[in-house]
């Protein structure tokens, strides 16, 4: 009979010296207990059936270690291996995960890239709110650079102001779209703050105290008296004033929709007033309806009677303000309004001229007098705007004498004073002078610009006034040139216009006469202009393109009157030929303005590139940050 331990290595299969770590520990823990006696591991290896075939080792281990019981688990004992070790009984399954897969080592590394994270996110938004500020910074002081606000202004204000002087002068390099229902918004919300006497608008008054604020019929509220603030204050609250108005005039009559607070012109609009309303460009939001539109502002109106009622503004800001409302009622249609604003902008130059100084302009025909001594920039300024007046309203027998009285009085004024400079003052301006002027303005904002002309002075013959002279030229020569044209239009009884007569020809001519030597001084002067006299090169610019677009029409206009006259008389023509004196007198007009309409389109080839050059000069002037 076998003993029990040779039993035991049969039942393995197992040699002694390929025994498990663990049956070598049990041997050892048991070897003194008595086989005989029915219990122990002894015992528990004996009861096992012999199945040589089919057990496995696993089975006995499991066996043992269920006999056993618990036992304390050492980690560092132990590999690492894919055998589930049993659980303590006071930890559940996640948290013993979670014990062996947090290690001390990883708990350490997860903090570290925690603090990390959060200090580089911390970085970074710091950076990133920085980097906002001085962008927001740097476009303030670009925008204060190009439009300086009055510096007793609240920051918000002033901020405001820029953003709407930006908004309406676009960069000539990006689309040129201009948002005119932001810009009327905000210049509503500044003047009110600028009324305001808890904001911006302390020591503001009525005109009248002891009878409250005045109000115009149709209009609304009259103007403050604002003669006790600054110069700069009062003319940046008229800056905002006729920036109001003038996006009042590019949204007249648009509406807002009180539903999704969205602005659309009125042809859009569904109601009753509207019947077959325009549909909405794509992409646009849905038309509104009218019962929920409001006006988007109020009308151009009230910014402009506001500025005329209001006592502290000079006459030149009052004068600006009556010339641009006779315009814009010009342009709604209403002329005879429009002729009284007119006279009421020349009351107001002429009411600024000092005492003794009579017979300057003629009140009844806006002409001025050729023996007037003190004509100013004002009375210049309305007898224009007069006489422009009345030529857009086809009334040139009042317009021709003005404007040629306004010539006159242009011609005689006095020449500028030379300024001459040192030499020493030119020798500064090396190079070294230059690089420290412009680190010295971009470190130094520039102090407010002085107050402008009021216009109650005699101006000078700058080139600036030599270019206006070339733009009064060229209205005459148009006038000249549209009186001789004027004739009664063809009709299905008249087919055929009336031949043009002797008188309306010399008409014709006299104006292209004047229209090309309005060209030929604006483009004098222009060369002649210096780079930095930004005023006289705008203008003459402004003088020479309209100049070369009359003559251009005024040429065509003759030239195929003149191939009209040719077809209907052939006979005339081949009549008054002759063999020895060549081609007759009406063969050589013809000739001539062929010969014109050449020359012209010559000229306007290089008039182009000159403008051309002058645009593209102006543009790169604005690449500067500081200048």
């Amino acid at each position: 009979m076998p003993s029990p331990m040779k039993h035991h290595r049969t039942s393995f299969g197992e040699s002694p010296s390929r025994r498990s770590p663990l049956h070598s520990e049990v041997r050892h823990d048991f070897a003194g207990t008595p086989a005989d006696k029915g219990y122990g591991l002894w015992s528990s290896v004996q009861n096992i059936p012999e199945q040589r075939s089919t057990s496995k080792p696993e089975n006995v281990y499991s066996k043992l270690a269920a006999t056993l019981g618990p036992r304390p688990q050492l980690p560092f004992l132990y590999p690492a291996t894919g055998r589930r070790i049993p659980l303590v009984s006071s930890q559940s399954g996640l948290q013993y995960q979670l014990s062996r897969l947090i290690t001390t080592e990883r708990k350490l590394y997860f903090k570290d890239q925690l603090w990390k994270g959060a200090k580089w996110s911390v970085y970074g938004w710091m950076g990133l709110t920085l980097i906002s500020v001085m962008s927001f910074g740097l476009q303030s002081e670009l925008a204060e650079r190009h439009f300086p606000s009055p510096p007793e202004w609240s920051f918000r204000s002033r901020t405001s102001y820029r953003m709407a002087k930006t908004a309406e002068n676009p960069d000539p390099n990006g689309t040129g779209l201009v948002d005119w229902a932001y810009i009327g918004q905000t210049y509503r919300v500044l003047i009110e703050r600028l009324e305001n006497p808890t904001i911006d608008g302390q020591g503001l008054r009525p005109i009248l105290q002891e009878e409250g604020d005045i109000y115009v019929a149709g209009v609304g509220k009259a103007g403050f008296d604002v003669s006790s603030k600054s110069e700069p204050w009062r003319r940046g609250y008229h800056t905002c004033l006729m920036g109001g108005a003038k996006a009042a005039e590019n949204r007249d009559g648009w509406v807002r929709d009180t539903t999704t607070n969205i602005c659309f012109p009125p042809e859009v609009v569904i109601g009753p007033s509207n019947p077959r309303p325009k549909p909405v460009p794509f992409g646009a939001k849905d038309p509104p309806h009218e019962k929920d539109c409001v006006p988007v502002f109020e009308p151009a109106d009230v910014c402009y009677m506001k500025i005329l009622t209001t006592h502290g503004f000079s006459s030149r800001q009052r004068l600006e303000a009556a010339l641009a409302y006779a315009d814009w009622l010009d342009f709604k249609g209403l002329p005879s309004t429009a002729e009284d604003m007119c006279d009421w902008g020349l009351d107001i130059a002429m009411g600024a001229i000092p005492e003794g100084t009579n017979n300057v302009v003629d009140v009844q025909t806006g002409v001025i007098d050729s023996k007037a001594t003190h004509v100013s920039s004002n009375i210049l300024l309305a007898t224009t705007s007069l006489a422009v007046h009345h030529a857009r309203n086809e009334n040139l027998a009042a317009a021709l004498p003005i404007f040629l009285s306004i010539l006159r009085a242009r011609r005689q004024l006095s020449p500028p004073k030379e300024n001459v400079k040192s030499d020493s003052k030119a020798e500064d301006q090396s190079s070294m002078y230059a690089v420290l002027s412009l680190v010295k303005s971009m470190l130094v904002t520039p102090p407010y610009p002085p107050a402008p002309p009021t216009g109650d002075e005699i101006p000078e013959r700058t080139s600036a006034a030599v270019c206006e002279e070339a733009g009064l030229m060229s209205h005459i020569g148009e006038i000249l040139f549209a009186s001789s044209s004027a004739s009664p239009s063809s009709s299905p009884l008249t087919p055929k216009p009336p031949p043009i007569t002797t008188n309306q020809l010399k008409a014709q001519q006299d104006g292209l006469s004047w229209t090309r030597e309005a060209v030929d001084l604006a483009e004098a002067t222009m060369a002649s202009a210096q780079k930095d006299d930004a005023e006289a090169r705008e203008k003459c610019s402004e003088c020479l393109a309209v100049g070369m677009e009359n003559w251009s029409t005024m040429v065509s206009k003759m030239l195929n009157e003149e191939r009209r006259a040719a077809k209907s008389e052939p006979t005339v023509q081949k009549k008054t030929g002759s063999w020895f004196w060549g081609a007759s007198s009406h063969m050589d007009g013809e000739a001539r303005w062929e010969r014109e309409s050449k020359l012209v389109d010559e000229r306007l080839a290089r008039v182009q590139r000159l403008l051309n050059n002058e645009a593209d000069r102006k543009a790169s002037t604005g690449l500067f940050l500081f200048s």
